[in-house]
């Protein structure tokens, strides 16, 4: 039902330790039926959640999430990822339940006397080292792509059978021991639909399904930018809540985008959304058929397979890229990158659009202006910083608004007018010449404004009255030139002061500079 070719969804580590929190706080977990009911409950409503928002049309939100931010995203990512499989890789049974790299390091070096385990130590290495020289060789050749394709599961059988026929799991290593046979029951009557109980489930839901629903949007435009493919917001929230109030009904908790497995999914080679189907039906006939030969696979396997894919989700190039494109988009890339590693996802994520957002808000709220002149021998304007040889014309001021002028930004507008014809008088007077009797403000890239920039420019054509200096319009937008109709300002003026260009505004107040 989703856009994304790449995302595997599943339990993620993120959102089931934010569920169990939420649940702990409403429910001792010692009342085994209440507690798994709660989260029965909290899946449906953060499924209802999440489709409520994509039959809405609220997919543009997902747009806040932009690329620098995304590359800071899954940098960050990757590392977590990888730190938390040292839990695997190194053999450590009591590793801490946090995400960010202090607590993981701290858990990690606390325990290196007495907690490592050398033969899983032996056997993570050793297929780390066998997989990313298997996914070398498959980016090198391009014709065996499936050696790196297979290694995965070429990995866990042989270490598998290794363990099995060494019985290294009393040695200390790992295993993932006994999984439960046979699917899910169903568990629709076991959903709380009345009561004090559902406000509870309905507000723990929210907060899951969003926190769920953010981290899947940025996986799959993750690698639908890697792909160069777009995602439909829209379309994955409708899917996301689907699944998850499908799942509440089948002993489910809240499923989302799995970065680790998307990473598998991707190095792996899938292009569609059946890589889905696939995993489905084999985990099916597994849960059914084959979960004892599963009991002897060793954790550290596990941990050296999420952490090989991992890691070539860290872009170096993309983030100096990024650094030399635009510092802000760089702070936002950071803000991200350090905000995951040293804290939590969501975290990161927010510090990232809150970055974004006050990078709109700036731009918004400090638009660009620019003194024109005539480029010589044409009829051609441009920014006189940007274009050295444009000249200015002599009794003449003209600015350019590079934005619609709105509330948060007319009075700024105004103010740098001013203060460029404060700056242009002063130049003038210094070098004896006439001085200006004409602002002429180029509009065309001013596509709106509002009642408050109508109120501005009444305030700067009276602040140029008494500086003896004339205001003048040059190619309003339709839509302006209507509001500026309908609030008389027009008339202010005087209809002879707009004019459909530059050129024409100067052909006609050139010869009136000449008049004494």
């Amino acid at each position: 039902m989703g856009s994304s070719r790449h995302i595997a969804i599943g339990p993620v580590a993120v959102v089931s330790l934010l569920l169990g929190t939420l649940l702990q706080n409403e429910i001792n977990p010692s009342n085994t039926v209440a507690y798994r009911r709660l989260a029965f409950t909290a899946t449906f409503f953060a499924g209802v959640t999440q489709f409520a928002l994509g039959f809405l049309r609220l997919g543009f939100l997902i747009d806040f999430l932009s690329h620098a931010a995304i590359v800071g995203f899954m940098g960050g990512a990757a590392v977590t990822i990888a730190l938390q499989q040292l839990k695997g890789l190194l053999g450590i049974i009591n590793f801490t339940k946090k995400t960010d790299i202090i607590s993981v390091m701290h858990s990690v070096w606390g325990t290196v006397h007495h907690g490592w385990n050398w033969q899983t130590i032996l056997i993570g290495l050793s297929f780390l080292v066998f997989l990313l020289v298997t996914k070398y060789i498959g980016k090198k050749y391009k014709k065996l792509f499936w050696v790196s394709a297979i290694a995965p599961l070429t990995s866990v059988i042989v270490a598998t059978f290794c363990v099995y026929i060494t019985h290294a799991e009393k040695k200390g290593v790992q295993i993932v021991t006994h999984i439960h046979k046979g699917i899910n029951p169903s568990s629709a009557h076991e959903i709380y639909w009345t009561g004090e109980l559902v406000l509870k489930g309905f507000k723990i839901g929210v907060v899951a399904g969003m926190v769920a629903l953010t981290e899947a949007v940025a996986i799959g435009r993750t690698f639908a930018a890697m792909k160069d493919y777009s995602l439909d917001g829209n379309k994955e929230m409708v899917a996301l809540g689907s699944m998850n109030i499908v799942g509440s009904m089948t002993s489910c908790y809240v499923a989302t985008g799995s970065f680790s497995r998307s990473a598998v999914n991707y190095m792996a080679g899938c292009n569609t959304a059946v890589s889905n189907i696939v995993m489905s039906c084999v985990v099916l006939l597994t849960l059914e058929l084959i979960t004892p030969l599963f009991k002897y696979t060793p954790n550290a396997v596990l941990a050296s397979i999420i952490i090989a894919a991992v890691l070539g989700l860290i872009d170096f190039e993309a983030a100096i890229l990024v650094w030399k494109i635009d510092k802000f988009d760089f702070i936002a890339c950071m803000g991200a990158f350090f905000g995951v590693i040293f804290k939590s996802v969501e975290i990161g994520l927010l510090i990232a659009v809150a970055i974004s957002f006050a990078k709109i808000l700036l731009q918004v709220t400090r638009p660009r202006t620019a003194v024109l002149g005539k480029l010589p021998g044409t009829n051609v304007y441009r920014n006189t910083e940007q274009y050295p040889k444009a000249t200015t014309i002599s009794g003449i001021l003209i600015v350019r608004v590079d934005s619609a002028i709105y509330f948060s930004n007319s009075n700024y507008i105004k103010e740098r007018i001013l203060r460029w014809l404060s700056y242009e008088e002063e130049e003038v007077k210094n070098l004896s010449l006439p001085r200006i009797q004409y602002l002429v403000i180029e509009m065309s890239p001013v596509t709106d404004i509002d009642t408050s920039g109508i109120h501005s420019f009444q305030e700067l054509y009276k602040t140029l009255q008494h500086r003896n200096v004339h205001l003048v319009l040059a190619n309003p937008a339709p839509l302006v030139i209507e509001k500026l109709y309908s609030s008389d300002f027009v008339k202010l003026i005087g209809e002879d002061k707009i004019f459909s260009s530059v050129a024409d505004a100067i052909l006609t107040l050139s010869p009136k500079t000449q008049e004494p």
